[in-house]
């Protein structure tokens, strides 16, 4: 008989280990599709901040642009990189939280 009551315990341990397991996935998934598309955001903002910053050092060279607009330009791209870094950084946190929550794992 104690078998019987530790029985239907065991399966509902087991369903809502299972039911964790798949919100665990869902919810890694779901931030990682996030951040990738930020990181894509990001990666568009480094590259016309870069265009930016190359255009105005022609002006400056041209005599169209004072050396502070160069500057800010290039102020704005170092910022824009920085953000792009961090964008990667979190895109493959979240990619590795889907293989962690898919079993994957390491000894801690």
């Amino acid at each position: 008989m104690p078998q019987r009551v530790t029985q239907p315990s065991t399966v509902l341990t087991y369903r809502q280990t299972i039911q964790q397991a798949f919100r665990g996935v869902s919810d890694a998934l779901v931030e990682y599709h996030k951040d990738r598309e930020f990181r894509e955001y990001q990666q568009q903002l480094a590259f016309s901040a870069q265009d930016a910053a190359q255009l105005s050092e022609m002006r400056y060279r041209g005599g169209a642009a004072s050396y502070l607009e160069v500057l800010t330009n290039e102020t704005n791209y170092f910022n824009a990189e920085l953000g792009l870094a961090q964008a990667q950084a979190n895109e493959r946190v979240a990619l590795v939280q889907i293989y962690q929550n898919l079993g994957g794992g390491w000894q801690q």
